[in-house]
């Protein structure tokens, strides 16, 4: 779970900020497609990925001038890139899955220091960024003040577009860094293996108590929900439960989690 909990940990601030990223997943799989891609051609491998997650920057980057500019809701023009991001992997590969045999790049999905598997140490890595960030920085006051009313926020003299800018940007790097790891453990870059992920990811921040009105949720809750989610999952593969029933159990958590949130927000406006 440890790439879901990479991208939860980004989309935390932006369902804070009462946005919602549905593009990220979509950056994952095509960060992986281009690593692959690029190495395939001649490049250096490290250049590749650094390349990777500079175009999930500007994935975020499309995604705040699409918002933020032309005023398109963040729902849709998400939803939008991730379909033009997706199509663009296919395309790109052909619907082939690309190897990337090469020890030092599986180090990431797979190595380990001190006894800690690499990507539970990146993962906590992404966590304790946006802990800070948020607590800690002004731009975690403006995105909190931004999910509760984003006009008062502005006529305090938050500049919102700029605030909105930086999280969507950081979402796109973390989408992207997660398609490099999941690329690493498979040592192979399949286009569609990420498909669908967002739903978890969504689920992941809404069950560690981020509303999807804006304005609350921190990033512990976010890992609480990880590790949830990733327990759940983990324990229907071992007791052998179909994956189509492991797709309806995963949307009815979803639903589940949706409908606590309202719960508790109702409760909080009486």
């Amino acid at each position: 779970m440890a790439y879901i909990g990479i991208m939860a940990a980004a989309q935390t601030p932006i369902l804070i900020a009462g946005l919602m990223d549905l593009s990220v997943g979509a950056s994952a799989q095509l960060a992986g497609v281009l690593v692959a891609i690029l190495y395939a051609m001649g490049w250096n491998l490290w250049l590749a990925v650094m390349f990777a997650l500079a175009i999930g920057a500007l994935v975020g980057l499309a995604n705040a001038f699409s918002i933020t500019k032309v005023r398109i809701n963040a729902f849709i023009a998400t939803l939008g890139m991730l379909n033009v991001i997706e199509g663009l992997a296919l395309v790109l590969t052909g619907g082939l899955t690309i190897s990337i045999l090469v020890p030092s790049f599986q180090f990431i999905g797979m190595g380990e220091i001190f006894g800690i598997p690499f990507p539970i140490i990146l993962m906590f890595g992404f966590f304790l960024f946006f802990y800070i960030v948020l607590a800690y920085t002004p731009l975690g006051r403006s995105i909190y003040a931004i999910g509760g009313n984003p006009v008062a926020s502005k006529l305090c003299g938050i500049n919102n577009e700029r605030a909105l800018t930086i999280i969507l940007v950081l979402s796109g790097v973390s989408g992207a860094m997660s398609g490099i790891l999941v690329a690493s453990m498979l040592a192979a870059a399949a286009p569609a293996a990420l498909s669908g992920t967002i739903l978890t990811v969504i689920a992941a921040a809404i069950l560690g108590g981020t509303s999807l009105s804006g304005g609350s949720g921190n990033v512990w809750g976010t890992l609480l929900g990880v590790l949830i989610l990733g327990t759940l999952t983990n324990g229907l593969v071992i007791l052998n439960v179909s994956s189509f029933w492991q797709e309806v159990i995963q949307g009815l958590v979803l639903l589940t989690a949706v409908g606590i949130d309202q719960i508790r927000q109702r409760r909080r406006r009486e």
